[in-house]
Order: C-alpha cells, then sequence, then structure tokens
C-alpha cells in the first residue's frame, strides 16, 4: 500500500557556507559586480518594468517609461550589452523583450527584503516613540 504524503512545512532558508558565490574567483565577483551595475539605475529598472508585460519597441517603451527617446536607446544599448534585454527585427521595427526571466525574480527577492527591512525599522520607531511616551 503506498503511503500518503503529508504536507510539510516549508523549511526556512538558512544561509549556506556551500553557496556557489563564496567559490568565485575575483574576476567572476567583477562580472557580477557589473551586472548589478546595470540594474542599479532607475531609468534601466523602469524599462526592465515596462518590458514585463512582454516585448516592446523603443516608441512603447518610451510611453511606458516617460523617458526620452535618446535615453532609452542608451539605457537598452547597456541592458542588451550586459543580456538583460534581447532584441529582435520585425520589418523596420526592432522589439526589445527581457532575455531572462529570472530577472524578475530577483527583483522580487529585493522588493520582499525591503519590505521586510522596511517594517522592521518601523516597528522599531514605534518601540522608540513609546518609550518617549512613558517617560
Amino acid at each position: 500500500m503506498p503511503r500518503k504524503s503529508t504536507p510539510s512545512k516549508p523549511s526556512p532558508v538558512v544561509p549556506s557556507q556551500d553557496c556557489g558565490i563564496a567559490d568565485l574567483s575575483p574576476a567572476a565577483l567583477g562580472l557580477m559586480a557589473d551586472f548589478f551595475k546595470v540594474l542599479s539605475e532607475v531609468s534601466r529598472l523602469q524599462i526592465v518594468c515596462a518590458l514585463k508585460a512582454g516585448s516592446k519597441n523603443v516608441t512603447e517603451i518610451i510611453e511606458a517609461t516617460g523617458l526620452g527617446q535618446a535615453n532609452v536607446s542608451k539605457h537598452l544599448k547597456m541592458l542588451s550589452q550586459a543580456g538583460v534585454v534581447s532584441r529582435r527585427q520585425e520589418g523596420v521595427c526592432v522589439y526589445y523583450q527581457i532575455a531572462n526571466p529570472f530577472l524578475f525574480e530577483l527583483c522580487d527577492l529585493v522588493c520582499n527584503a525591503l519590505a521586510i527591512q522596511i517594517e522592521q525599522r518601523s516597528q522599531h520607531f514605534e518601540q522608540l516613540a513609546g518609550m518617549q511616551l512613558k517617560g
């Protein structure tokens, strides 16, 4: 008779010493740093967000972000060189799309971590305010 599996609680994520990043060479870490530098500019993140729903041409990206044409073109070139976006030609139009959807998972992780950090700071400030009222 097969055993019924019971749903288990997800185990907490514990940092591991076996993390692949610990074994990277300084050159490989430099490549990783360069990747994060590409994502460290607000306009490029706006473009990435605009492409989350699917591929767009430059005109559509301009409309979605409110950025100027020269600015969008400059940032698309950087995003393309970094492998964040890819491009395809359809007639006279060039369409850009996210090259690897893992990018949105990465952004979600960062957003969740920031939300937790903000909540913790908010609780800390509430505790401090409570202490001032008592004193």
